[in-house]
Order: structure tokens, then C-alpha cells, then sequence
């Protein structure tokens, strides 16, 4: 297997917003859209960055995707707003979104958004991580469109991975950045594991009768092809190990980023959907000025505190220090700036094809 070929994320930038101006968006959603899918990349989350457009060209093709869609707010008081993704990419309404989130709470101390209409908006992490620029907590759920989590003591999946990002600032360390799905292992992860010949840990995909699967290639043909029952499973894996608590938290997570926006809820939608539908999702913003309840600078020197403390604590190995959420994505970051972003063969040929479909060159 070749390794992959490194790139500077303006070149990546590039590609995606040619790409996206032929298909007739407009230029400021274009560039809202591609500054997202850059920096998911410069993250380190490969699955959510240049590597949807594949996805994204299968709902354009499908007619799923209003290519000229211009999110509006069509509900808002002081502290919260409903904005309409007009059937887009989610990437510029969740921009959109947080962006609103932040003024209402800089001005009321706290703002909520709730988005509808929606398509995939990349990588969770990317909005909540916009609050601690402007000195706020920040929170993000998401509805999400696929259905391959089992809940707890279920047969066949009804969930998706269901993300949660959250992100606070601090003084002098990085601001804290988690950004998780609620389900215990991403689909490439199985993926992974089978081009590489390893078994999987007991807990990431049941069977329809609950048991574990620790064969990769009989967990792939149930997480893809769903005619035996069972799938992947919530946080905690296995019933024993607290899989509820996954499952609630995937709930929680739909609840706020689906049910509140009245977004849809997959399960239901393919039951009437036709191919050319819009995936109707829904996302929830949430923004907290830490000065509607401390002292100017107190929460950031509390946090600082608490990092610093993790950061010192002793770890198993000393190679490998403790980290904190956020940390990861940060070094990710510095590297990929310095190093490029790597891009495997394989994707790369994808992407070519994608140019050639669109009628612009390929530069990668």
C-alpha cells in the first residue's frame, strides 16, 4: 500500500472550493464550507474533511442537496434562534449557528441556536471549538442520518453515531476541545482492523442475538449490510460494561440536535424518504459567557488549574504523557500546517474522478 502524498492546506482548499464553485454555490457558502472541511482535516479527523466530497457529490447527484441554499434565521428572540440550512451542506448554517450563539450570549450572557433542514455539517468539534475564541464555553449536538448503533438489549441498529462536542477556554494552556461521537468505535476503525488482520475488541459490533464480534470482516457485512440484525454498539460496548450510558447520551444527543429543531429522526424518515429527499437534519449550538457568573478571568484560571493538574499527573508510560481533550487535535494541527495534509492514493483517485465529473482540473 502506498503511503499517502503530503499537501499544504491552502492546496487542499483549493481543490475543494473549485469543486464546490462548479457546482454552482455561492462563492461566500464555498468558502464557509471549505475553511470547515481544511481545518477538520488539519485536525486530524480524516473521515469528516476533504474526504466527504464523495458524499457529498452522491447527494448532489440525487438532488438531495440544494446547491443554492442561504441559511436564515426565521425565529429568534435574545438569547436564542432557529435558522432554516435551506436543504444545504451544514457546514455554513452551524457556522451561521454558533456564530449567532456567541453575539446572544456576549450580550445575555448565554445564547442557544437550533438549525433545520440540514445535511452532514463535518466534524462537531470545528463549532463548539469557535466559543473559546471569544472567551465562551461552547457546546454542539447533531442529528446524524445513518443508522448503524444498536441501543442496549436491541437486535438491530436504530442510532447513529450521534456527536457531542464541547470546548471551554483557558489562560495559559490550549482551550479544551472534546469532540466525540456517542458510539463506541467509527465505522473505518473496523476497516482498519481487517486490512491490518487484527480481531476486534469484544463490544464494538453485537450480533442480532447481542453477542460480540471479533471478526472483522463478519462485523463489516453487519454494520453494512444490516440483513442479520445487530451493529455497532453505544459507548461501553457490551450491557456489563454500561452500554446504557452510551445509549443515553446518544439520546440526549438527538434530543437536542434533532427533537428540539424538529429535525428528523432516521429511523422514521427512510420510511417515507424518497432518494431525492433532503436528510432534514437538525444541529444545537449552545454558548456560555463565563462572566454571567465569575470574575473576569476567574474560570480560565480555574481551568488552567485543573489542566495543568492532568497534564502532571503520573502517566504508565513516560513516553506517553497524559493528555487532554483537545491536545491531540492541537499537535495534529502544528504538524499538518508544517507537514501537510496526507491524502491516501486511493482518495486522491476519487478525487480526480469527482474533477473530471465536474469539469475542473485536478491539482492534487
Amino acid at each position: 500500500m502506498s503511503a499517502p502524498k503530503l499537501y499544504a492546506a491552502a492546496r487542499v482548499r483549493e481543490q475543494i472550493v473549485t469543486i464546490l464553485d462548479s457546482w454552482g454555490m455561492d462563492p461566500e457558502i464555498v468558502r464557509t464550507t471549505a475553511e470547515v472541511m481544511v481545518e477538520t482535516d488539519l485536525a486530524g479527523v480524516d473521515s469528516h474533511g476533504v474526504s466527504m466530497l464523495m458524499d457529498y457529490e452522491n447527494s448532489k447527484s440525487k438532488g438531495k442537496l440544494n446547491l443554492k441554499a442561504h441559511p436564515r434565521v426565521v425565529k429568534e428572540t435574545a438569547v436564542t434562534a432557529l435558522v432554516d440550512a435551506d436543504a444545504g451542506l451544514g457546514h455554513p448554517a452551524a457556522v451561521m449557528g454558533m456564530q449567532l450563539a456567541i453575539v446572544k450570549a456576549k450580550a445575555m450572557g448565554v445564547g442557544v441556536v437550533s438549525v433545520f433542514n440540514s445535511h452532514h455539517f463535518g466534524a462537531a468539534g470545528y463549532y463548539a471549538a469557535l466559543a473559546p475564541r471569544e472567551g465562551l464555553v461552547g457546546m454542539v449536538t447533531s442529528a446524524t442520518r445513518s443508522i448503524a448503533v444498536v441501543p442496549t438489549r436491541a437486535a438491530v441498529p436504530v442510532l447513529g453515531t450521534n456527536p457531542i462536542a464541547f470546548a471551554a477556554p483557558a489562560r495559559r494552556n490550549r482551550p479544551f476541545l472534546l469532540d466525540m461521537a456517542t458510539s463506541s468505535v467509527a465505522n473505518n476503525k473496523i476497516k482498519v482492523y481487517e486490512l491490518n488482520g487484527k480481531r476486534l475488541p469484544a463490544g464494538w459490533v453485537l450480533d442480532g442475538q447481542g453477542q460480540p464480534i471479533t471478526e472483522p470482516a463478519e462485523a463489516l457485512e453487519i454494520v453494512y449490510s444490516k440483513k442479520k440484525g445487530g451493529g455497532q454498539t453505544p459507548l461501553g460496548g457490551t450491557a456489563e460494561m454500561s452500554s446504557h450510558k452510551g445509549y443515553g447520551l446518544a439520546l440526549m444527543v438527538h434530543i437536542l440536535g434533532g427533537t428540539l429543531s424538529g429535525a428528523s429522526f432516521s429511523p422514521i424518515r427512510v420510511k417515507t424518504q424518497k432518494p431525492s429527499d433532503p436528510d432534514r437534519l437538525g444541529h444545537f449550538f449552545l454558548a456560555i459567557d463565563p462572566k454571567a457568573f465569575r470574575p473576569d478571568g476567574a474560570f480560565e484560571e480555574d481551568l488552567d488549574a485543573v489542566i495543568d493538574v492532568l497534564h502532571g499527573t503520573l502517566p504508565v508510560d513516560a513516553s506517553q504523557p497524559v493528555l487532554v481533550p483537545g491536545d491531540p487535535e492541537a499537535a495534529s494541527r502544528e504538524r499538518r500546517l508544517r507537514e501537510g495534509i496526507p491524502l491516501p492514493v486511493s482518495l486522491l483517485e476519487k478525487l480526480r474522478a469527482i474533477c473530471e465529473r465536474s469539469g475542473v482540473a485536478f491539482i492534487l
